[in-house]
């Protein structure tokens, strides 16, 4: 009987733990802007659960959204994949 109960104990936590974790809260468009080879890209800022700011640019008419400024690292194909990664990376 112990063991189950210390058993669901941990379970809970480790369920818990995870849902302390930054999420999105908001993304906020804030200018258009284009790098110095003249390739358009998208500034917006996602807003965290934590109380944090990161900045995300979107590239190829928006299909390509990468955590950063004018970065083109960390991307990803959906917008708020690339802002639960900026908050995880906050």
């Amino acid at each position: 009987m112990n063991l189950i109960k210390v058993s669901a104990a941990a379970a809970l936590l480790a369920v818990s733990a995870g849902s302390f974790a930054a999420k999105p809260t908001s993304i906020v468009f804030q200018a258009n802007g284009e790098t110095s080879d003249g390739t358009p890209y998208a500034e917006y800022v996602v807003k965290c659960s934590n109380g944090k700011q990161m900045p995300l640019t979107a590239w190829d008419k928006r299909r390509k959204w990468c955590v950063g400024e004018a970065s083109t690292e960390g991307c990803e194909k959906k917008q708020i994949k690339a802002a639960k990664a900026a908050c995880d990376a906050s």
